[in-house]
Order: C-alpha cells, then sequence, then structure tokens
C-alpha cells in the first residue's frame, strides 16, 4: 500500500508541474528577441544593455573558460571588433514557470585582442524570471569543429 501510494504522490505531483507548465504562457518570441539583442549590444559595445540583460549571478562559460557578470560587461565594453554575425535555429525550452532554455547555431568574423574568436558555435543562454523580469543566467557556447576533409 506504501508504495501505492507513494506512486499516486508523485504522479499528482507530476500532473501538477505539467499543467503548470502548459498553463504558462509561450515566451518563445520574447527570449528569442532579447538573444538577438544582445548580439547588437555585442557588435556595438553596449555594456549597458549587458547591464540589465544578465543576471547578477551570471555564469558564462566561454572558450577561456567560466566568466561572470563583471567579466561579460567589461569584455563588452573592452573593443572586440564583431565585423558580422548570424544567428539562427533558435529553439526555446521552457523548463519550468520562470525558466527557459534557448538554443541556436551562431556564426561570427569578430577578433578579440587581435584572434579571431572561435566560429561557428551553438550557443545555449538559460534564462530565468526575477521579479517580473527575463534575465540571462547562463550562457555557453560550444565550438563546431570543422568537418574532416577526405
Amino acid at each position: 500500500m506504501f508504495r501505492i501510494g507513494c506512486w499516486a504522490l508523485v504522479l499528482g505531483l507530476t500532473a501538477i508541474a505539467g499543467a503548470a507548465l502548459a498553463a504558462a504562457p509561450d515566451i518563445s518570441d520574447q527570449l528569442i528577441k532579447l538573444e538577438k539583442q544582445s548580439w547588437v549590444a555585442w557588435q556595438k559595445h553596449d555594456a549597458r544593455f549587458y547591464q540589465g540583460f544578465l543576471s547578477d549571478d551570471h555564469v558564462e562559460v566561454g572558450f577561456a573558460g567560466p566568466g561572470d557578470k563583471a567579466n561579460v560587461v567589461k569584455g563588452v565594453e573592452s573593443g572586440c571588433t564583431v565585423k558580422s554575425y548570424d544567428t539562427k535555429g533558435f529553439k526555446v525550452s521552457r523548463l519550468g514557470p520562470d525558466t527557459a532554455l534557448v538554443t541556436y547555431w551562431a556564426s561570427q568574423d569578430t577578433l578579440c585582442g587581435g584572434q579571431p574568436v572561435p566560429s561557428p558555435v551553438w550557443a545555449s543562454s538559460l534564462y530565468v524570471k526575477r521579479k517580473g523580469k527575463w534575465l540571462n543566467a547562463v550562457y555557453q557556447q560550444s565550438a563546431i569543429p570543422a568537418p574532416a576533409k577526405p
């Protein structure tokens, strides 16, 4: 009986969580728009945008290792030259009422400290909703290796 009661509780909680997510408004367009705005701000060295866009506990996992909000804002201000970029294939996965993951493909022709930034990449941004505002809490890129030559 105890196991049946436990399973009933688990199934009930799963149903409640599923119903809460189903009732949550679709925020895909909003988060994709924010992600695209971050690329515009990156190209324009708009550190002010990033001050409001990133959560205070933001973590960024880049090619030089992990960083925080202060590192990102400083990097945006530092003067990397973003000649061009492209983003596509956005997918938003709602993980909870106040959490969503945006994944997509990106390429860029960018130099930082005279070195090219790896491109293309798969990118992921984890958003959290705090005090009614969606904030970027985690950003990560994974370089896409060049195809093997025959």
